[in-house]
């Protein structure tokens, strides 16, 4: 694709990668083919290609409206473009700075930054989200159904935790949502990798990762995730010096967003480095297990029949498509066909509150998808399509680890 950046932008570290996506694109529109968004709207500014080219006319320095910002903001950033992608086309980061971007020209109604800026001081702070959720079952009765069913329930308080000790010891990453509303998913993880000889480590003062800032746009919620990303840095480095093996991640969407900070944080002097080698630590909980002897877990399933959800993040984001899932069958368990595995469930974050009719449009047929071929259980390796996908079926959703965990 040819460029011609707007002298503004055109010699700084953002125009820089940005011209360098753009010139990957070879126009091939196979992308399309496996878009969610232009699945169900059919609307070329829909899909990746036509993305693509609003933020080439950004760079450039034609006009930006609000047409751009609501095709822009009607991306999940599932990534299923990348992974589809002949050329290699950087898509997720290329949307990112796009974001970036519009949302310094083109304003939001008030209603829009109130509620934008609400998510952003409240999702990533584990004290305020779960007094927010206290809130939201006090007033559960007096909503109207739909949305009823998005407040997740009351979570059951986590099992023992083992105590350290094993030679080999890894970190955890805690995180913001997953605590509060399913604290039981890092518990079962410490107590199966404890079963093969692992000792898993959580880090005081450490928490949310960053990706809803990350996500959002520009100003203060790229600041914000930049101070995230740091403070969790610090509290894990001590641990990272003492030899820790790996900072594992049971939550895919965290996962993809810490494998990532050696890129998004190459520009700072005092953590480029460390940040790099996060980065290279960082490992999903399916690639630790993947690469153990899972004898003592073998006989866990009994043919129970699961459907497997795979997070964007995890399949698109990780490129990690069929781990969990050879691991759960070495377990024993039967997992189910599911068609269009690729698309999104359209939890996406906090795409489910910002965009919702295309996010249940999304929810609805991934659930058909999911229970076609008659599951016991569904399971996924991410809290937020957990809980989405909860929302919108009669199906137990659960983490595929608390499965491993029941014995």
């Amino acid at each position: 694709m040819q460029t011609k950046l707007a002298s503004s932008i055109k010699d700084t570290p953002q125009g820089r990668e940005a011209e360098a996506i753009l010139r990957s694109c070879v126009h091939c529109g196979f992308c399309t083919a496996t878009c969610p968004t232009y699945q169900l709207l059919g609307d070329e500014l829909d899909g990746p290609r036509g993305r693509i080219y609003l933020i080439k006319q950004m760079l450039e320095g034609q006009a930006v409206s609000a047409k751009t910002q609501l095709h822009l903001d009607r991306c999940l950033t599932c990534r299923s473009c990348e992974t589809t992608c002949p050329s290699g086309v950087k898509y997720g980061r290329l949307v990112d700075i796009g974001r970036e971007i519009v949302e310094e020209r083109v304003p939001r109604s008030w209603h829009q930054r109130l509620l934008r800026r609400a998510l952003r001081l409240v999702i990533p702070y584990r004290e305020r989200f779960a007094l927010a959720l206290r809130l939201g079952h006090w007033v559960r009765p007096m909503l109207p159904a739909s949305l009823r069913r998005s407040i997740p329930p009351a979570a059951t308080p986590a099992a023992a935790w083992p105590a350290p000790r094993h030679a080999r010891r890894m970190l955890v990453l805690e995180g913001c949502v997953q605590p509060v509303t399913a604290p039981n998913i890092n518990a079962a993880a410490a107590r199966v990798l404890d079963k093969l000889g692992i000792s898993l480590l959580r880090a005081a003062n450490a928490g949310c990762c960053g990706a809803l800032s990350h996500h959002m746009g520009a100003g203060d919620e790229a600041g914000d995730f930049m101070r995230l990303m740091r403070r969790n840095i610090d509290a894990w480095w001590p641990l990272v010096e003492a030899g820790a093996e790996a900072i594992v991640m049971t939550a895919s969407g965290c996962g993809a967003v810490v494998k990532d900070c050696g890129v998004l944080l190459r520009d700072d002097p005092a953590y480029a480095e460390k940040a790099a080698r996060i980065a290279a630590l960082t490992r999903d909980l399916g690639e630790i297990l993947a690469a153990e002897h899972l004898d003592l877990l073998t006989t866990l399933g009994q043919g129970e029949r699961l459907a497997f959800h795979a997070p964007c993040t995890l399949q698109h984001g990780q490129q990690l498509s069929g781990v969990v899932e050879s691991v759960l069958r070495r377990c024993g368990f039967n997992l189910t066909s599911v068609a269009d595995a690729h698309l999104c469930c359209g939890a996406a974050g906090t795409y489910s509150i910002l965009q919702r009719e295309l996010s249940q449009q999304l929810l609805r047929n991934k659930l058909d998808a999911l229970t076609a071929d008659q599951p016991q259980c569904i399971v996924t390796a991410n809290i937020g399509c957990q809980m989405h996908l909860q929302s919108g079926g009669e199906l137990p959703v659960r983490h595929w680890v608390e499965l491993l965990d029941r014995s």
